[in-house]
């Protein structure tokens, strides 16, 4: 039984670092090594949960749920996944991440109790999901970007909303401070706002760019 333990142990822990390799492939906040971890994790609860308790069984007024700790890692991982979601100016990024990492620790509790044909077809529909869908449907919905940018032209401030919005651009949120430095007076522009192409942040900054008394300062 111990081998068999171990092996499912190992099996989790491939099969969560596969996963996380994609997301530490594109950057996101939990890589290999989270996703690593939660699987292995997750494996072990399960193998806790059901044979931790296995030497007091049958002794009078002892009972045994098999799913009771387990169950703890369905809610216990939600800790995780909330602390890889961001909420920046109106834009939220890690959920696909934070789903990830909760699929993940679902793969590690298959394994854990022994379903290894269940576990691995969960790891490849979740590979799927990262990789494939997002290829096949990369025309379909918005993606959203914040831009920070300053001018002393007051005209600008009208203009480039409605440029934007000649654009095919939606523009999520506008928001301007005014600040006088000396006689002149500033005016710093932050906006989100959403568009279909993927492709589109080098096009957004060179046609900032386009505009004279523009300066960019962030963009994400």
């Amino acid at each position: 039984m111990i081998i068999d333990f171990i092996i499912r142990l190992f099996v989790a822990a491939i099969l969560g670092t596969i996963i996380g390799l994609e997301r530490e492939y594109r950057a996101k906040e939990a890589g290999y090594r989270t996703h690593f971890l939660v699987s292995l994790g997750s494996a072990l609860i399960m193998i806790v949960s059901q044979h931790g308790f296995s030497e007091i069984l049958g002794q009078p007024g002892i009972g045994l749920d098999p799913s009771r700790i387990a169950a703890q890692v369905v809610t216990g991982i939600g800790f995780i996944g909330a602390g890889t979601i961001i909420l920046n100016k109106q834009i939220v990024r890690g959920l696909t991440t934070a789903a990830g990492i909760w699929a993940t620790s679902g793969i590690g509790l298959c394994i854990g109790a022994g379903m290894y044909t269940l576990g691995l077809s969960a790891t490849a529909l979740t590979l799927i999901g990262f990789e494939l869908l997002s290829r096949i449907f990369k025309n379909f919905g918005l993606r959203s970007f914040f831009i920070e940018f300053s001018t002393s032209n007051k005209n600008m401030l009208n203009e480039i909303p409605a440029a934007f919005d000649k654009r095919d651009f939606i523009i999520v949120s506008y928001r301007m401070n005014e600040k006088n430095i000396g006689q002149e007076c500033f005016y710093n522009i932050s906006m989100v706002v959403k568009s279909k192409k993927r492709e589109e942040e080098s096009n957004i900054i060179a046609y900032l760019n386009s505009f004279e008394d523009i300066t960019i300062h962030r963009m994400e």
